[in-house]
Formats: C-alpha cells, structure tokens, sequence
C-alpha cells in the first residue's frame, strides 16, 4: 500500500469499503443539499487535496449504484501527479427524476494507477495482421 499526502478540509476521509475495493469513496463536501433537475450538472466539492507519487494518477469514477439506482452518471476524471488543488466531482442526472445530493454524501470514487507515458514513434503502417485488424464497433456481432 503506497502512502498518499492528502489535505483535507471535509470531516472524512477518504474510505475503502472493503479490503479489496480498488476505489476509496469520495463524499460531498457541500454547506446544504443540492438538487439535481434530469439531464443537470454540477460539480461538487470533495474537500480533498492529494499529492500523488512520482508515476502515478488517480481516476475519479461514478459509483455503481447511483447509476443503476438514481441515474447519476459521473463522466471519468482524471488526476494528474502534478495538481495540487480540491478534488471536485462532476455529476449528471440522466433520470427523468430529480435527486439531491446530501452534504456528506458518498458521491464517486478515487482510484490511485500507475501511470505510463508513451514514446511516440511515427510510422507509416502499423502490423494488422491480427485476427481483429482494423474491424471496429460491433465486429464480432450481437
């Protein structure tokens, strides 16, 4: 387990809910509760500053369950090593529903990754000779 530097202006800290979750839930770091109207957005505040190790990132995903229950998408973020500032959440309502958000709200999830940069090589052909090649969305059927 790496150590992670965090600052922390909310009343909790970042939580893995079981032993082996990869992603720890962020909470909603909010002065009253928001309602979110269908197809809204926001960005809510988390209260949470990381500082991430040399060769890594973290990704901040939607939890599972307030999309398959409420419809609560949180679009894929991503960390990088060198930013220093609060962690905020976007959020979209996709129901036909409104939903509140609580102050103190598990909201998304922080998952910590190794990072690998590419070294760009321009070619001019690329080996295709694989069973999938160049074929793209819905090759392989239903």
């Amino acid at each position: 387990m790496r150590k992670i530097r965090i600052k922390i202006k909310a009343d909790k800290l970042p939580k893995y809910q079981t032993p082996q979750s990869s992603g720890c839930d962020l909470y909603a770091q909010l002065p009253h509760a928001v309602t979110l109207l269908p197809l809204d957005r926001i960005t809510i505040p988390t209260g949470v500053s990381i500082q991430l190790p040399e060769g890594y990132e973290a990704q901040v995903r939607g939890r599972s369950g307030l999309t398959s229950r409420n419809g609560l998408v949180v679009p894929i973020g991503t960390i990088d090593m060198d930013y220093r500032g609060e962690i905020g959440v976007t959020i979209i309502n996709l129901s036909r529903e409104p939903y509140t958000i609580q102050v103190g709200e598990r909201i998304a999830q922080l998952v910590i990754c190794p990072v690998v940069q590419a070294d760009w090589n321009k070619v001019e052909t690329l080996d295709d000779d694989t069973e999938r090649g160049v074929n793209g969305f819905g090759h392989t059927g239903k």
